[in-house]
């Protein structure tokens, strides 16, 4: 889901901006800006986007004859 076509515009994931803080970034054509926020000039870049944290396995439904041979 990394490199999507249709990706939801923000700031925080644009060619045109950069990080100034977690929640402001400073763009080329607008200034300073939210990072949630976007304009006409988006251009997606794949590099600024964190993907989510993969959730942690649950161990606790295994029992110890799901590990013998």
């Amino acid at each position: 889901m990394l490199f999507r076509k249709n990706m939801e515009p923000r700031c925080g994931y644009c060619q045109n901006s950069v990080m100034l803080d977690s929640e402001t970034v400073m763009c080329t054509r607008k200034g300073v800006m939210p990072s949630e926020g976007h304009c006409r000039g988006f251009r997606y870049d794949p590099l600024k986007r964190v993907p989510p944290r993969p959730a942690a396995p649950d161990f606790s439904k295994l029992r110890d004859e799901d590990f013998t041979l």
